[in-house]
């Protein structure tokens, strides 16, 4: 969470993800934080790793997105292409 990242709302998007995980529930969850990646264009940027799959990174992730993103692809195995950061 660089500067970059705070700046686009990060905080809030982290505190989001925390919030589904309080609510719902979670276990077996680390939340990160880490600096900048160089791609502030995309900020706030979540990477999400389940069990052994491939890593997915969402960029331009609001609160809303973030819940989406922790109903639909963490908790469902769904990910969702709409929000991914073209490689």
């Amino acid at each position: 969470m660089g500067t970059c990242g705070i700046a686009a709302g990060a905080r809030d998007t982290m505190k989001a993800i925390l919030d589904v995980i309080e609510d719902a529930r979670l276990s077996d969850i680390i939340v990160t934080q880490t600096g900048c990646i160089g791609l502030c264009e995309w900020e706030p940027i979540v990477e999400v790793v389940v069990g052994q799959t491939p890593k997915v990174i969402y960029g331009k992730v609001s609160p809303k997105i973030a819940r989406q993103i922790m109903q639909e692809h963490v908790e469902g195995g769904k990910v969702l292409a709409e929000y991914l950061i073209p490689a």
